[in-house]
């Protein structure tokens, strides 16, 4: 049976009233700043790719350094990153086999951001937050069924539409490797973060909206699923989250939007703006 919450009836006054009252022990807040990031490693894992330059390079590592000293200064008590965790406790097992040399030899942004602050923090642990389709679990959905908005692309004679929405998207790459060759890894990362990119960003999966009609519309199922996703990504952090955590969140940036949306409107819980020590480290 589905059950909706009828947010347009009144409660009575009686049982609205406890809901009204202010809470004299209130927890403290749980402050959630997310990194976006592009992926360091050139992996080709997205619709459009950076080429990034090589993070290993002596002035890109101490970039990544001067990076990870002004990203301390936000006093984290915990970190998390895009990874699928081997088990229920949500431990990222690649930090916790990490060495010291892997820092000078993985180009992963993980590694290179999150790991290096965990480690200069000394933090026992790094959090693995990420959500995929389970291959043993075939009722889990795509959360980016693009192949479906492609095929009803061309059954409709929008498929030059869809490849325009696509160039904006090599656009954004393009900016983004304009960004890199004027300055350092912060510099990329502070305009990658900005409200106005990340807003840009969302606009995109919005426009895949108009893709379907009364009868089938992988458009809105593409906007639904990575809601999905995002919405168990940071399900996940609240699993590991107590009450006066400082977490500190590298993500790719695609998921800014909703992750800081979460963050933002979710009670308990309150969205940091990463620009202020991204640009201490600019």
């Amino acid at each position: 049976m589905v059950r909706r919450l009828a947010f347009g009836v009144a409660l009575p006054t009686a049982l609205a009233a406890p809901a009204m009252a202010a809470e004299p022990n209130a927890a403290a807040p749980i402050e959630v700043m997310v990194v976006g990031s592009y992926h360091f490693g050139n992996p080709g894992l997205d619709l459009n790719n950076v080429k990034a330059d090589d993070v290993l390079k002596p002035q890109r590592q101490k970039e990544l350094e001067e990076l990870a000293t002004a990203l301390a200064q936000f006093h984290p008590t915990k970190i998390a990153v895009e990874r699928i965790a081997k088990s229920p406790a949500l431990i990222d097992h690649r930090f916790a086999e990490l060495a010291p040399a892997d820092l000078n030899t993985n180009r992963d942004e993980r590694y290179q951001i999150a790991y290096r602050l965990a480690r200069q923090l000394n933090m026992a642990t790094v959090y693995a937050i990420d959500e995929q389709p389970d291959e043993t679990e075939p009722v889990e959905p795509d959360y980016f069924p693009f192949d479906k908005v492609v095929a009803w692309a061309k059954a409709n004679g929008k498929e030059a539409a869809l490849d325009g929405l696509l160039e904006q998207g090599k656009a954004v790459t393009s900016q983004l490797e304009k960004w890199q060759a004027e300055g350092s890894i912060a510099h990329v990362l502070l305009n990658l973060n900005q409200p106005a990119q990340t807003e840009r960003d969302q606009r995109w999966y919005y426009r895949v909206l108009e893709y379907g009609d009364t009868d089938k519309q992988p458009g809105a199922e593409l906007n639904a699923y990575w809601y999905m996703r995002n919405a168990k990504i940071f399900g996940k952090l609240m699993t590991v989250a107590k009450p006066g955590d400082r977490i500190l969140v590298v993500y790719g940036s695609g998921h800014n939007y909703w992750l800081r949306h979460f963050a933002a409107t979710t009670p308990g819980y309150r969205n940091v703006d990463p620009s202020p020590y991204l640009r201490k480290a600019e």
